[in-house]
């Protein structure tokens, strides 16, 4: 029942993971022009987006230095979710070899 909840926690973790890539590509491409932000859905996915992201982003924020027109609290929120996943899977194996 336990390494069941790890892996649901694993999965989104993931899924999140990923929602971050597509948000912080799609904030290029809207950087660059790229992407018709006068579109009603596009302007609704990134503001679905940014209000997932932002939560997570925050408090990162607060503790980064300005570093001009670069954001790297995408980052190092991955970062922290790829740390948070390896003791996960560390945690799951050690009650797997208990258990």
């Amino acid at each position: 029942m336990l390494l069941a909840v790890f892996g649901v926690l694993d999965l989104l973790l993931s899924v999140l993971t990923w929602i971050i890539i597509i948000q912080a590509i799609l904030s290029w491409l809207v950087a660059f022009n790229v992407i018709n932000t006068h579109s009603d859905f596009m302007r609704s996915l990134l503001s679905a987006l940014d209000r997932i992201t932002e939560p997570l982003y925050r408090p990162v924020r607060r503790i980064l230095p300005d570093f001009g027109g670069i954001d790297f609290s995408p980052l190092v929120v991955l970062l922290l979710i790829y740390v948070v996943r390896i003791l996960l899977s560390g945690v799951a194996r050690d009650i797997a070899l208990a258990g």
